[in-house]
C-alpha cells in the first residue's frame, strides 16, 4: 500500500512536466492565431490591387468582365448567401426531425442502422452530389416544380418574377437544395448527439408530469442543449458557405443578375474561384478573385461571431428567468 502511494506521489510530483505541457498548449493556441493572421494577411496582400481600385464598391458592383478587367463581386456574394440560406431553411427542420425521431421516437432496432445510414451521407464526395444534381435532380426540378409554378403564377407581379426563367433545372434553388442534402448529415448528427446527453432524469420527470414528446423536447431538451444545437447549425452553415464542386455543377456559373428568380443561373464565390483562378493572369483579375476569397473569409467570421452573440444572449435570458 505504501509503495503504491509513493508511486502515485512520484507521478503527481512533476512540476517540469506541467510547465512543459502548459507551454506546449500555449504554443498551440498561439500557432493557431498566428496561422489565422497569416492567412488574413496573405489574402489582404493578394487582393490589394482590387481593394485599391474598387474599395468597398466592389461589394455592390455586378459587372464581371475579365476581358475589360472590370470586376465586381455582388453576383458571387448574392449567390453564396442565397444558396446557403435556402440550404439552412431546408436542412435545419429536416435535421431536427431526424434527431428528434432517433432520440425520442425510433424503435431500438431501427435507431442504430438509420443513424449510421444518415452519417454515411456525409461520406459521399461533393462531386457526386453535383453530378447527381445536374443529371438527375435538375431535370426533375424543372419538369415537376418550375414548370407547374410558372404556369400557376403567370402574370402575378412578384411571384411570377420569383419563378421566372428557362426550365433547365440549374440555378439558385437547385444549388440550395443540393447544399441542404449535403449538410443534413452534419446537422442531424450533432443534434442527435447533443439530444442524447440530456439527463434521462429530466426527461422522465417531464413525462411523469404528463408532458408530450414535443413538450419534453421544446421545454427540456432544447434549453439544455441549445449551445450544441446552434453549434451544429453553424457547422452546417460553414459547410454550405465553403462548398465548391457541387455548387459548380448546379448553380449555372453565370456572372449576371437578371432577375429575382430563384431558378435563375448565378454564381458563388467558391465556384468562381474554382472556375477562374487557375486561368486568371497576374494582375487585377487574380486580385479580384482573392478579394472574393477575403470576402468569404469575412462572411464566415461574421457568421461565427453572430452565433457566439446569440448563445450569449440565450444564456443571459436564461439567467433572467431564473
Amino acid at each position: 500500500m505504501s509503495t503504491t502511494s509513493t508511486a502515485r506521489t512520484a507521478r503527481r510530483a512533476g512540476p517540469l512536466g506541467d510547465i512543459v505541457f502548459g507551454w506546449l498548449a500555449k504554443a498551440a493556441a498561439i500557432f493557431t492565431l498566428a496561422l489565422l493572421a497569416s492567412i488574413l494577411l496573405s489574402l489582404l496582400m493578394g487582393a490589394w490591387p482590387a481593394i485599391d481600385k474598387y474599395g468597398l464598391g466592389f461589394l455592390t458592383r455586378t459587372v464581371w468582365d475579365p476581358v475589360q478587367e472590370d470586376f465586381g463581386g455582388l453576383v458571387m456574394i448574392y449567390g453564396t448567401l442565397a444558396t446557403s440560406l435556402i440550404a439552412l431553411l431546408i436542412a435545419v427542420p429536416v435535421s431536427f426531425g431526424i434527431a428528434l425521431f432517433l432520440t425520442e421516437m425510433s424503435p431500438a432496432w431501427l435507431k442504430r442502422p438509420l443513424g449510421t445510414a444518415i452519417e454515411l451521407l456525409a461520406a459521399v464526395p461533393s462531386i457526386v452530389y453535383g453530378m447527381w444534381g445536374l443529371l438527375v435532380f435538375g431535370p426533375i426540378l424543372a419538369t415537376y416544380v418550375q414548370q407547374p409554378l410558372q404556369a400557376m403564377f403567370t402574370g402575378v407581379p412578384v411571384l411570377g418574377a420569383l419563378v421566372a426563367g428557362p426550365p433547365v433545372g440549374i440555378g439558385i434553388l437547385s444549388a440550395g437544395i443540393i447544399l441542404a442534402i449535403m449538410i443534413i448529415p452534419f446537422i442531424a448528427s450533432v443534434m442527435r448527439d447533443v439530444f442524447e446527453v440530456t439527463p434521462p432524469l429530466l426527461k422522465e420527470s417531464a413525462y411523469g408530469l404528463g408532458s408530450t414528446t414535443w413538450e419534453v423536447v421544446s421545454r427540456v431538451v432544447l434549453p439544455y442543449t441549445k449551445a450544441g444545437v446552434v453549434g451544429g447549425i453553424m457547422l452546417g452553415l460553414g459547410r454550405a458557405l465553403g462548398e465548391t464542386m457541387a455548387i459548380t455543377f448546379v448553380i449555372g456559373n453565370m456572372n449576371q443578375l437578371d432577375s429575382i428568380s430563384i431558378f435563375q443561373a448565378a454564381n458563388s464565390i467558391t465556384s468562381a474561384l474554382a472556375n477562374e483562378f487557375a486561368e486568371a493572369g497576374a494582375g487585377l483579375h487574380q486580385a479580384s478573385l482573392i478579394y472574393l476569397g477575403l470576402i468569404l473569409f469575412f462572411i464566415t467570421f461574421v457568421v461565427l461571431s453572430l452565433s457566439k452573440l446569440l448563445l450569449r444572449q440565450l444564456q443571459k435570458s436564461e439567467g433572467t428567468k431564473s
